[in-house]
Parts: structure tokens; sequence; C-alpha cells
């Protein structure tokens, strides 16, 4: 793991080595142990090394043998040891036992199609010094971050927004269109980003610099065709064959300590199992508790380190905690989030490090690929409604879905009837299984500045969204359908962004996804949906592949989503006062109409009903969240007089 930078002068400048080095010195927590700067007169590569895969020898930019070819690659290539034998037999020498150079011989070999081959999570640039060309490549699933911006004279990339914004030439403002997705589908639609001019090459894409010209293509499709005919036996055991080789590939695949998240929950137990059972090596474990009960796992988490036999360490994260750690998460995050959950995660990721250790195994993308999440429920439930929009007993089938939202519960069915959209014009909706989610979120936007209601006033999120869903997406079961919103938005946008490398990264922590492996994806896609959710029955196919593998009380507990304390973590209940000076700064009128994004009088409605501990409902402490950040990212990156600054407000 890395962080990464570089830049071509279009207009033949010679690339400045001092900026180069400002463009990764902002990042250095991505890379603590190393650094490099590459310079071949218009073009320019930095990079900063978190050593794991052959320590000595792997620094970076590196050159191919004759010199043509740059690189500079933040990631692992999990197979590069396979990659590397089959090169060697054609006759390809090494210098080096890094993955990176692997990169290198499998580009010189196949050029762009190189990216097929590897199984493993990357964003890297290869600059071909004959051709002068600059090829960059992302990942199938977007583990890996990378940005870049095009401009008169200048094409500049990096792994962080922030290296961009290093940039003098680089302009520093918010784009409104991204400020009303996030407060629509929680992040925004690729290649959108943040911030006006920068741009996120979208997960499973790649892209060519030659000749001026910019040319972006897409190497993996993320698709569904259903396998009725393998029975549900023969697609368990498959399911466990691939993901315990996903598990032990991402768990030996480094010359460092690896250890694991241990949660209490059913994803992070099958790994942490399948390194148990199939390897011979002593695992270390971690996991974040809460003080409040509400969002405690500790009990379950004990059980299952007591069961597994792992040294398992536990981080205490209070409620003070989440609103003092706030300003850096949001730092790291580079654009608004609609939760406080990246907090404790930030927290964890510090808790390894302090460890020893640079590398985590972890349960990410389960619940998105073999049918977790209670949304997938909820939309099974309310299809289930629509039939009979007019019955009196199917809504409460939501309600017993979520025990948790005492608001809910007391809702006549009339009311949870347009709430969860079970119209006939709503399931006819390709968006359907998101709607009553995105519309919550969405409810917010009345906390716009009348200059960004009107910036947005003729553009739709719904509409962006709808214009990338593949051609073959009304064909897909609706099961389907939502696996493939919630994965191509929420897991590459927010949850492996925010929740995952960014706060994993802050502390030079490498985070790997064994139920992200392609070949448990690709599975995943074929896998009918009745076994992915049985009834109701979440991830039931993986509970039936992990066997006596695990628990026996994982079996039967339901799914806890993972949740933070919210509003009460930057106020005080019992005093009615800000626990930090930042929150109520940022939240003043004159800080709001510095920003301009946000209408002072309803947010100072909002912050007195927070200050009387009144902010608790879903709405409200989104809205609190979502705005309190986005003030933080103006601040930060953007009324920072010319100079980046992480120091909170």
């Amino acid at each position: 793991m890395c962080g990464i930078a570089g830049l071509i002068n279009l207009d033949g400048r010679p690339a400045e080595r001092s900026l180069l080095e400002a463009m990764i010195d902002i990042v250095r927590y991505r890379g603590p142990d190393e650094s490099g700067v590459f310079v071949d007169r218009e073009c320019g590569l930095s990079h900063v090394r978190l050593s794991i895969v052959d320590l000595a020898a792997g620094q970076q930019p590196m050159r191919s043998q004759d010199g043509n070819l740059t690189i500079v690659f933040n990631g692992e290539i999990f197979n590069h040891a396979e990659l590397r034998q089959e090169l060697e037999k054609r006759g390809r020498r090494f210098k080096t036992h890094c993955d990176t150079e692997v990169i290198l011989h499998l580009y010189e070999e196949k050029g762009d199609a190189c990216v097929a081959d590897m199984n493993g999570q990357w964003a890297f640039a290869i600059w071909n010094a004959r051709e002068r060309t600059l090829f960059l490549s992302r990942d199938r699933m977007g583990v890996r971050p990378l940005f870049y911006t095009r401009k008169a004279g200048l094409f500049a990339f990096a792994s962080e927004i922030k290296s961009l914004l290093v940039h003098p030439d680089v302009p520093r403002s918010i784009d409104p269109l991204a400020l009303d997705s996030i407060f629509t589908i929680w992040t925004t639609v690729p290649p959108r980003t943040f911030f006006q001019g920068i741009e996120e090459l979208p997960a499973g894409h790649s892209m060519l610099l030659r000749d001026k010209q910019l040319s972006v293509h897409r190497h993996f499709s993320l698709g569904y065709s259903i396998d009725e005919k393998a029975s549900e036996e023969e697609l368990a055991e498959e399911l466990r064959a691939r993901l315990i080789d996903a598990t032990r590939l991402r768990f030996q695949s480094a010359d460092v300590p690896v250890g694991a998240y241990l949660s209490g929950g059913l994803d992070s137990t099958v790994i942490t199992s399948f390194v148990r059972r199939f390897t011979q090596a002593p695992l270390k474990t971690f996991s974040v508790t809460f003080e409040d009960g509400e969002f405690d796992e500790s009990s379950y988490q004990r059980q299952a380190a007591e069961y597994l036999g792992v040294d398992h360490q536990q981080v205490l994260c209070r409620t003070e905690d989440i609103g003092r750690y706030f300003p850096d998460v949001i730092w790291h995050a580079e654009q608004p989030i609609v939760r406080t959950a990246p907090t404790p995660l930030f927290l964890l990721s510090r808790l390894v490090r302090e460890n020893g250790f640079k590398v985590v195994l972890t349960g990410e993308g389960s619940d998105e690929m073999l049918g977790g999440y209670d949304i997938f429920k909820e939309a099974k439930v309310r299809r289930f409604w629509a039939r009979h929009p007019d019955s009196r007993m199917r809504p409460l089938l939501l309600k017993r879905l979520y025990p948790y939202l005492q608001a809910l519960q007391k809702q006549s069915p009339s009311v949870l009837q347009g709430f969860f959209h079970v119209r006939p014009e709503d399931v006819a909706s390709p968006l359907f299984s998101h709607l009553p989610r995105w519309e919550l979120t969405a409810a917010n936007k009345l906390f716009f500045s009348p200059d960004v209601k009107a910036a947005v006033a003729n553009e739709s999120v719904y509409g962006a969204v709808e214009a990338t869903l593949p051609a073959e997406y009304a064909q897909w079961d609706p099961f389907c359908q939502g696996q493939y919103l919630e994965t191509r938005y929420l897991l590459a946008g927010y949850l492996l962004s925010s929740q995952g490398d960014r706060v994993a990264m802050a502390n030079s922590i490498e985070g790997r996804y064994p139920f992200l492996d392609y070949r448990v994806v690709e599975l995943a896609s074929r896998i009918p949906p009745r076994l992915k959710m049985k009834v109701l029955n979440e991830k039931y196919l993986l509970k039936k592949a992990a066997g006596d593998l695990i628990p026996p009380f994982l079996h039967k507990r339901p799914k806890q989503p993972y949740r933070a304390p919210e509003s009460q973590s930057f106020f005080d209940p019992a005093t009615g006062r800000a626990r930090f000076d930042y929150v109520e700064e940022l939240m003043s009128e004159q800080r709001l109409k510095a920003s301009g994004l946000f209408a002072p009088r309803p947010v100072q409605l909002l912050m007195q009903k927070a200050r009387k501990g009144n902010a608790t409902s879903i709405r409200d402490s989104m809205a609190l969240v979502t705005i309190l950040s986005a003030q933080l990212v103006f601040e930060q990156f953007i009324a920072s007089l010319g100079k980046l600054s992480p120091a909170r407000a």
C-alpha cells in the first residue's frame, strides 16, 4: 500500500521536482517507509511507500530493465508469484521479488490488457518514455482510489484529492451537484467528485493519455447471470473453496505480519476462521467497542474470539471520541459524510498500527455480494406488500425488520405506505430498492442555500444514476438490481473509501477484502437470489458454506447493522452545549454564509434541537453530520488561504 501522484505538463514545460515532492508529501501517512520522485522532461511521478512485499528492493518509482517504462503503484497484486512464474517461463528476468515489477513485465507483454490477469486491489500509473504516453488503471471493485484533473496545459493524478489541490494551477471550489448527490445517495456518481474540475477514475476502469488526448475504458463489468442448474450443495462448496483461497492468498501475500478485524458478525468471523483453520500462522484480531450498549457488540466479539482461539484486542470508542476525531476523519475522507461510522474505524486502524501491524483482513463486501443488508430484506417486503397495498398486516413486517427504530414503530400503515414507496409507479422504478433510503436523505436538501438550490434545480441525481446503469440492468432479477446499486455506489463510493481506504491509510494500514476477490464476485453473480436470502434469512448460502467453522450463535444471530452515536457525539445531553468549539463555530451564521452551502436559519433551528437533545431522528442526525462535515471540507480545503490544513476549525 502506498500513495501516488504525478503530472504531465501538456504545454511541454519541464515537470518540477519540488512540486512533485509537495504533492506526495501531503499524503505521507499513506507510505511512511520510503519516498521517491521521477522526472522525464514534461512528466513527473512521485510515490510514498508502505513496505509490505519485498521490503528491501521494492522502491518506487520503478523502471523497467530497458528504462522505457516507469511505474508508481498503490495496492497489492495477490497472485504476483503465480504471474511471475508464467513470465519467467516466457523468458522474463526479475531483479526484485515485489509485485510492482510483475506489473511492469506484464504491461510490456500485454499492454492495457494486463489488468485482466491480476487478482488484486490497485491504482497505478505507467509512463512510456518512447511513446510519451501515460497509462492509469484502477481495480475492479474500487478498493484503491485514483483521482485526476485536466485543464489547459496540465494533466495531474493522485491517490488523494489533496495532492492535486497542492498544485498552484488547480483551482479549489465545491461542486454543488456533488453536494446534491451526497445529500441523496450518500456519495457522488463517478467520475464526479466533491470538487469542481477534479474527477475520479471509476472502479474497473483504465485510462490512457496520448498526444494530449484522454481516453477512458472499462476493463471490468459487474453483472448477474443466474445459474439455476447447480445445486445448493455445489454452490456452497464452490463458495467455500473460493473464499478459503481468497483468504489464504491475502493472508500469505505479505512479508509483514497480517491481522484481522473481528466485529462479532458473520463476515469477519468467517474470514478469521479460514485463517485459523487453513494456515499455520498465529493470528491477532482487532475490534471496536462502544460505551453505549445500543451500538456495542463486544459480547459477540469475545464469543467469536474464544471460539476461534485468537489473540484479540479491542479499542473503546467513547461517544465524545467521535466528535473529537471527526475533523481528522473528514480531512482524510475529502468529502462530506452522512454518518459518523467512519470515526470509530479510524480509531480501530490506529489500534492496529499501535500493535505493530500494517495489514488487516476484513469482511467488507460480503453483504453486497451475498445478500446481507436489511435494505435487500426491505425491498423484498415492500414488493410483497405492493401486491396488496391495502393490507394492514404486511406493513407490520417492516416494523419487525427495524425494531431499533422507535419512531417507525409508532407509524400507521398509511404513513408507512408513503415512506416505503409501494405504489405501482414506485415498484416500476429501476431504483425501487433504494428509494426510501435515498429520499429520506434527500429530505435534508431544505438546508441548502438559495444559490445551491438554484444550481441543482434542473439536475436529477436519480437521472445521473440511471444514466450509468448497464443496458442489461432491466433484465436482472430485482434482488440483483438492488445489489448492483449498493455495490456500484455505496460500496465503492462510501464504504471502501470513507470507511475503508481513507481511515485505514490515515494510520498507514492496508485493508484486504477476501469477499471482493474477483473470483468470489464472479461466483456471487451466478448464485440465485433465493440462496443469498432464503425468504428473509440473509446470507443463507454463506452460512451453509461456513458450516461448523463459525460459532453456533452466528447461524441464528440476526444481522446487526454497524452504527455509531451521531448527534450526541457533538452535544452533551446533560448540559445542552456543544462538546467541541469547532461545532458551534462552523455552524455559526458567519461561517455558513462564508461557505455559501447552507441557509443559516434552518441550520440554526437544527442546532437548537441538537442542544436540547432532540436531534436524534435519522433525518436530523444525518442532516447534522452531513452539514457539519461539508463545513469542515470547506474550511480545510477551500478557505485555508492557499495552504491546506487538517487542523480543527
